[in-house]
């Protein structure tokens, strides 16, 4: 793919995304424009063997940007990520396309080990603000992880994962369109399980009145 291909690609694609960009050159400004940039440049020298190079370029987005992406991790078509400062991309993520981060992801490992460390991520994804993806697993495609979860295990396709750790609250299968990047009204598993211990409390505290009410009325037919 050519570079005015590509500049062309990433900008139609952040202008689709992101309401607040009015026009082609405040894309310039961007900073997942900028990360992905050199993303891409650092990506071929890593793919050639040139690993310091590769990781020379990757830094030098990093301190422009914010935005750390190893020149080893593998990108789909149609990658986003909304702000970015404090998104990290490990050196074996692999991402599908059309996968949507905000500020604050990773897609990291949870120790030293060697080989395939980082998560893959299938496509159609949303990862929401401050969500940490840790260890060799994968996201299904059409899934949503929600703001601030810690995902430590593989997620099935066209699921809601919220909480820490990550918990599925919901499963379809359904292909998530892009423009539907709500990551704030998604289900809450602790006020889904409050709201059914309170149920249950109730139904316990009817029954013991009830069962009180009977021996109250036994105690007075035995007198």
């Amino acid at each position: 793919m050519g570079l005015f291909k590509t500049i062309k690609e990433e900008i139609e694609l952040i202008k689709e995304r992101d309401p607040a960009i009015h026009s082609n050159m405040e894309v310039f400004l961007y900073p997942s424009f900028k990360a992905m940039m050199y993303y891409r440049l650092a990506h071929k020298q890593y793919l050639k063997g040139h690993y310091f190079l590769a990781r020379l370029i990757s830094q030098k987005g990093v301190r422009k940007t914010g935005i750390e992406i190893h020149p080893g991790a593998t990108i789909g078509k149609g990658f986003f990520i909304d702000h970015g400062a404090g998104v990290v991309i490990g050196e074996t993520a692999e991402i599908g396309d059309n996968v949507t981060l905000y500020q604050g992801v990773t897609l990291g490992g949870t120790g030293k080990e060697h080989g395939k460390r980082h998560p893959t991520v299938g496509n159609n994804v949303m990862i929401s603000t401050g969500a940490k993806v840790l260890g060799s697993f994968k996201i299904g495609d059409n899934s949503k992880i929600g703001a601030g979860s810690v995902v430590l295990e593989e997620v099935p396709p066209g699921s809601t994962v919220v909480g820490v750790p990550g918990r599925v609250v919901k499963s379809v299968n359904d292909t998530l369109p892009q423009d539907n990047l709500d990551h704030v009204h998604l289900p809450d598993p602790v006020r889904e399980d409050i709201r059914n211990l309170q149920m249950a409390n109730t139904e316990l505290i009817n029954r013991v009145l009830e069962l009180e009410q009977q021996m109250r009325e036994k105690d007075r037919e035995e007198k």
